[in-house]
């Protein structure tokens, strides 16, 4: 028997991108097998696609009740042990709540649900459980950005004065301006992704971030909310305010229809003594700002980097590294809690970061219905 994790995977069949991500991401250090799982509710699709990428499919199950039930049936030594949820939203907390009450370690893409109360929900079926839960906001597993947090962390930028996120994309575009499809889509459908669309999707992830990176946290939020049409539910632009821990305050800018952009996202963090920058399009640069000083740019794989940084660079200096990488370096965080090995804090996001999200989603949406004034985001542990 393979030592290998076994993993199961719920979602991400056809041409999913974010299947694929997740497919490569696992396999990137040899730490886990793909055993089973449900990868579309179609059974046809479903077994289809389990031939196509080459798996057995006497442990592709019709639908995920009869996942967990068949599962539990095996030995402990043959079972799944983690299980990768990569639906969509509406089907996060039912799915992961179920795989924790039965002793599964869980791998949940973002937004963690699409409430607040049942991300809180989900955080006490985790205190029973003891197993592991990690959230993939994706980017954080990038090398540069995990050294921007330790520098930060070591004070090299000083007190924090500010923080800034910006994430623009321009996807929409082609749905929102079609009253049929922005009709039709589960994006834009609040029953399926929650009250928000772009906060929620992207929004999320500039969020987290820059708690991650900065080791402050945002206390409150300002949000000024863009739906263009009166018949939209749900926002596809958004700018919110902070005001975060330590007197430091900020700004996220998120749009889903800056047109012409692709996935720009820009995460900067100033401090009294420096200031660093960091651009997703181009993630091995991480700039530091100096007052009266040349730019300097800090690149992964170099010896200067910390060993959270280092430890996530599976190239030598000058080969690109992107976000199948980041993604993998999350996995592989993970598979280092589940095996009881010695990790740091920062190598994956956990069900913390997930509730906070949820908490920050709900928060913004709040803020603007209220007329764009200043709400707080509840401290949890």
């Amino acid at each position: 028997m393979s030592n290998k994790i076994r993993l199961g995977i719920l979602g991400g069949g056809g041409d999913s991108l974010i299947g694929i991500l997740h497919r490569v991401a696992s396999s990137m250090y040899d730490k886990y097998q793909i055993v089973g799982g449900v990868f579309n509710p179609n059974w046809e699709d479903n077994i289809g696609f389990a031939k196509q990428i080459g798996l057995p499919t006497n442990r592709i199950y019709k639908d995920f009740d009869t996942l967990i039930e068949e599962e539990l049936k095996l030995p402990e030594s043959e079972r799944i042990q983690v299980v990768s949820i990569l639906t969509p939203n509406f089907l996060h907390f039912p799915m992961a709540n179920k795989l924790l009450e039965n002793g599964f370690h869980v791998i949940c893409e973002k937004p963690m649900t699409t409430t607040y109360e049942e991300a809180k929900i989900l955080n006490q079926t985790l205190k029973k459980a003891q197993t592991v839960f990690a959230v993939t906001y994706t980017y954080t597993g990038y090398p540069m950005v995990r050294q921007m947090r330790e520098m930060i962390l070591n004070g090299e930028l000083g007190t924090i004065q500010k923080v800034d996120a910006q994430y623009y994309q321009g996807w929409i575009n082609p749905i929102i301006h079609d009253k049929e499809k922005r009709s039709s889509t589960w994006r834009l459908n609040p029953e399926k992704s929650g009250i928000s669309c772009c906060i929620g999707d992207i929004g999320t992830h500039a969020f987290d971030m820059l708690e991650f990176v900065s080791g402050v946290k945002i206390e409150s939020v300002l949000a000024d909310l863009n739906y263009l049409y009166s018949d939209n539910k749900m926002d596809i632009d958004g700018t919110v305010l902070l005001r975060c821990s330590k007197n430091v305050k900020g700004v996220i800018c998120s749009s889903q229809i800056a047109t012409g952009e692709e996935n720009s996202f820009i995460v900067k963090v100033y401090g009294d003594k420096a200031g660093l920058k960091w651009e997703q399009e181009n993630p091995n640069y991480l700039y530091l700002m100096e007052d009266g000083k040349p730019l300097r740019v800090l690149k992964p794989g170099h010896s200067y980097n910390s060993e959270l940084s280092l430890d996530g660079t599976k190239l030598p200096p000058g080969h690109p590294e992107g976000i199948f990488d980041s993604m993998g370096n999350i996995y592989k965080g993970v598979a280092k809690a589940i095996n009881k090995e010695p990790y740091n804090h920062g190598e994956f996001p956990t069900i913390i970061d997930g509730v906070r999200g949820m908490n920050f989603i709900e928060k913004a949406v709040e803020s603007h219905q209220k007329g764009n004034v200043w709400v707080d985001i509840e401290n949890v542990d």
